[in-house]
């Protein structure tokens, strides 16, 4: 962990932290209504399985490398988005959040998802849509609504609702807080001494700004900092 990493990590919750716009993670509109067997592709710490109804079977499955190695997951399965190992019609539900963007082949994995749910079933879906490449080189893709819609046309899965998450005043917040902070992780740390409290300082100007006017602005999802979908298998 990076000395800034250390220091962040203490004002995780406070606008002293350049991550602060995001909020706290949440599982997406609706998905307490699952039931039966549910897939959660790209499981990490298994943390949406708190949020899922007590009627659900649930299977946990990430990739052995962005999974195991960069996240200490331990999944019920380890495998790959982009080849299920699992039968055709297997699961009621799929939940696949911040994932889709590390796969080289997103339309593959999503051919996967359809094809493991059953009829009537329904996958969520989110992807980041303006924020910084992270695990990289594992890092791939961005989509807009229109690329969400075309996917899942193309793999035979109904769109039923595509939320954008976060304004794009808070969007731009965001970004600004992380140009801030992201070129003092590396170097040397007579640097980061140097300039973290002017740091601190912009990107809790930035934090406050952007709150402030994301209450007195109108709303406008054209620079989102991600996208949630729900789809359907008819």
């Amino acid at each position: 962990m990076s000395a800034l990493r250390e220091v962040a990590r203490r004002f995780v919750c406070t606008p002293l932290h350049p991550q602060w716009l995001l909020g706290a993670r949440r599982p997406p509109p609706g998905l307490d209504r699952l039931r039966g067997v549910i897939l959660d592709v790209g499981a990490a710490d298994q943390w949406i399985a708190r949020h899922l109804s007590r009627d659900v079977t649930y299977v946990g499955l990430d990739h052995p490398v962005t999974g195991g190695a960069l996240y200490g997951a331990r999944p019920q399965v380890f495998g790959d988005a982009s080849r299920l190992p699992f039968r055709d019609c297997s699961f009621d539900g799929v939940v696949c959040l911040e994932v889709l963007e590390h796969v080289r082949e997103p339309e593959q994995a999503l051919h996967e998802m359809a094809r493991v749910l059953r009829p009537g079933g329904r996958a969520f879906q989110s992807m980041p849509f303006l924020y910084p490449i992270h695990d990289a080189p594992h890092d791939y893709q961005r989509w807009t609504e229109s690329a969400w819609r075309r996917s899942a046309a193309a793999v035979g899965l109904e769109i039923e609702a595509v939320r954008a998450r976060g304004s794009a005043l808070r969007t731009a917040g965001l970004l600004a807080c992380l140009a801030i902070a992201g070129p003092l992780q590396a170097g040397p740390r007579w640097r980061l001494a140097l300039l973290l409290s002017p740091a601190v300082l912009a990107v809790l100007a930035r934090n406050l700004t952007a709150v402030v006017l994301d209450a007195l602005w109108p709303r406008w999802d054209a620079m989102p900092g991600g996208l949630e979908v729900v789809m359907r298998r008819p």
